[in-house]
C-alpha cells in the first residue's frame, strides 16, 4: 500500500513539473517585460534641472517649503493596466540638491520638464523674491574617477536605523515653526551649507534628496494576498511599541468581556507623540546620497582627507534618538562588500567611487538598470554563502567586475523633508551661498503715461 501511495506521489510530482517551470518562465518573462517598457517609457521623460536662488532676506519657516513641497512634488495618481502594464508609466521623481562648488553654494530641483511651470509656481508663491532658473548639470564637470583621471571622489547613501514610523528631528523640534527672532534661531540646515561653504578650490560636494510619491506595501501579517501602506504599517508599529504597556483587565460588570488598559511612561510621551503626528502628513518614497569629489592633488588616491570625512557627518543634526536618525550605508569604501578577512583594491574602490558619481548623475534610486537586479551581492548571498561570495568576488573575479548593492529607500513626510531641504534665514552668514541682492516691485500705479 505504501509502495503505491509512493508512486502516485512521484507520477504526480513528475507530472506538475512541467506546469510549475512554465509558471517560473512566465513569470520571469512577465518581470522582464514590465521592466522594459518601463526603461522605455522613462527614456523619453526630458529631465531639467533648475537653480533656485533665494532671496536676500528669507523671513519665513520651513513651514513654506513643505507647502512647496506638499503641492509640487506630491504627484499621486491611480494609474490603470493599460498605462502601468503596457505603456510602463511610472510616478515621476524629483531630485533636492545642495552642491557646493569650489565653495559656492547652490541649491537645486531636478524635475521632468513637464512639471517645470508647476515648480516655478509654487516656488514663487511661497518665495516671491526667489529666482528660478534652468542650469546644466553641475556633475559633468567632473571627469571619470579612474587611475588617469584628474578626479578623486567618496560617497555614500543613507537608510533609517529603525522603522520608518518613528521620525527624524525636524524643524519643529528646533523651535522654526513659531517663525522665533533671526537671533535666536537655531536652524538644522546651517550645519550642512556652513560645511559646503567652506570648501575650496578644486573641492566639491554635493547631496540629493531623491523623493516620489510613498508607494510602499507591507505585506498584511495573517492574510495570503493582503497588503497595506505606510500610514498603516506606522500604525502597526505604534500598536508593537506600546504592546509592553498593554494590560487586559477582566471586566466585573459583563463576564467574558476585558477592558483594555495602556500605561505609557512619562518618558516615552514625546516619542508617541512624534510617531502619530508623522502619519498626518503626505509621506514620499526617499533616497538620501552625498558625495565629495576633489582634485587629486587635493585628494590622493587612497587617502582621506578632513572633509571626505566630514561630510559623512553633516546630518548629524537631524538624530533623534528616542525616534530615528540616519545611518551610513553603500559608501564608495566598499562596506558592503569587505570582509573582515579580504578588503578592496585602491583600485576597486576608484571603481566605486566611480560607479557612486554616476549613480548620482543619473538620480539613481528608483527604476534601476536591469544590471542592478541580475548582478545584485544579494542575490549571490542568497545562493552561496557570504565567505564564499566575498573570496569569488575578492580574489577572482574583483580586477573586472563588482557586484550592486540595493539602494535603501524609505518613507519621510514633507515636514521632514522641508528640514533637510529649505533656505537657511540671515542668521547665517555664509558669503559663498547665493542670494537675490536685491529686490523686485511693480512701478506705481500712479505714474504718469
Amino acid at each position: 500500500m505504501i509502495d503505491v501511495v509512493i508512486f502516485w506521489a512521484y507520477k504526480i510530482l513528475i507530472g506538475l513539473l512541467p506546469v510549475a517551470g512554465v509558471i517560473a518562465l512566465g513569470w520571469v518573462a512577465w518581470k522582464f517585460w514590465v521592466h522594459y517598457i518601463q526603461q522605455d517609457f522613462i527614456s523619453g521623460i526630458d529631465f531639467v534641472l533648475l537653480e533656485i536662488v533665494p532671496p536676500r532676506d528669507v523671513l519665513r519657516s520651513p513651514k513654506a517649503m513643505e507647502l512647496f513641497i506638499t503641492n509640487a512634488l506630491y504627484h499621486w495618481s491611480m494609474k490603470g493596466g493599460k498605462e502601468e502594464y503596457w505603456q510602463g508609466a511610472v510616478w515621476f521623481w524629483f531630485s533636492l540638491e545642495i552642491a557646493s562648488i569650489d565653495g559656492q553654494v547652490h541649491f537645486y530641483i531636478r524635475t521632468p520638464t513637464r512639471i517645470r511651470g508647476l515648480i516655478e509656481t509654487q516656488m514663487y508663491a511661497q518665495y516671491p523674491q526667489a529666482q528660478v532658473k534652468a542650469v546644466e548639470d553641475y556633475t559633468l564637470g567632473v571627469d571619470e574617477i579612474t587611475p588617469k583621471g584628474a578626479w578623486n571622489g567618496w560617497g555614500c547613501e543613507f537608510k533609517l536605523t529603525k522603522p520608518e514610523a518613528f521620525p527624524i528631528r525636524t524643524y519643529v523640534d528646533y523651535g522654526l515653526d513659531k517663525d522665533p527672532d533671526e537671533e535666536v534661531k537655531v536652524d538644522p540646515i546651517s550645519p550642512v551649507v556652513e560645511f559646503f561653504g567652506s570648501l575650496g578650490k578644486g573641492e566639491q560636494a554635493w547631496m540629493q534628496i531623491i523623493v516620489t510619491p510613498s508607494k510602499k506595501v507591507y505585506r498584511t501579517k495573517g492574510t495570503l494576498f493582503g497588503y497595506h501602506d505606510w500610514v498603516r504599517e506606522s500604525r502597526l508599529q505604534v500598536e508593537k511599541f506600546l504592546k509592553p504597556f498593554t494590560r487586559f483587565h477582566p471586566d466585573p460588570t459583563e463576564p467574558g468581556r476585558y477592558a483594555k488598559e495602556i500605561r505609557v511612561p512619562g518618558f516615552l510621551d514625546a516619542t508617541m507623540k512624534a510617531m502619530s503626528a508623522k502619519t498626518s502628513k503626505l509621506g514620499f518614497d526617499t533616497g538620501v546620497r552625498l558625495m565629495y569629489v576633489a582634485k587629486k592633488e587635493i585628494y590622493p588616491p587612497g587617502s582621506r582627507t578632513n572633509n571626505s570625512r566630514d561630510i559623512r557627518l553633516v546630518l548629524r543634526q537631524y538624530a533623534k534618538p528616542d525616534c530615528n536618525e540616519f545611518y551610513r550605508i553603500n559608501s564608495a569604501q566598499g562596506d558592503a562588500l569587505n570582509s573582515s578577512i579580504l578588503t578592496l583594491s585602491r583600485f576597486q574602490v576608484m571603481t566605486l567611487a566611480n560607479r557612486m558619481l554616476h549613480e548620482y548623475r543619473e538620480r539613481a534610486f528608483f527604476h534601476l538598470p536591469l544590471r542592478h537586479h541580475i548582478f545584485s551581492v544579494h542575490i549571490f548571498e542568497a545562493i552561496f554563502p557570504k565567505p564564499i561570495i566575498h573570496a569569488i568576488f575578492m580574489t577572482m573575479i574583483k580586477p573586472f567586475f563588482l557586484p550592486y548593492v540595493h539602494h535603501k529607500t524609505f518613507v519621510l513626510n514633507t515636514e521632514e523633508l522641508a528640514t533637510m531641504w529649505h533656505f537657511p534665514g540671515q542668521i547665517l552668514k555664509v558669503p559663498t551661498l547665493e542670494r537675490i541682492e536685491s529686490k523686485e516691485a511693480s512701478p506705481p500705479s500712479n505714474l504718469p503715461t
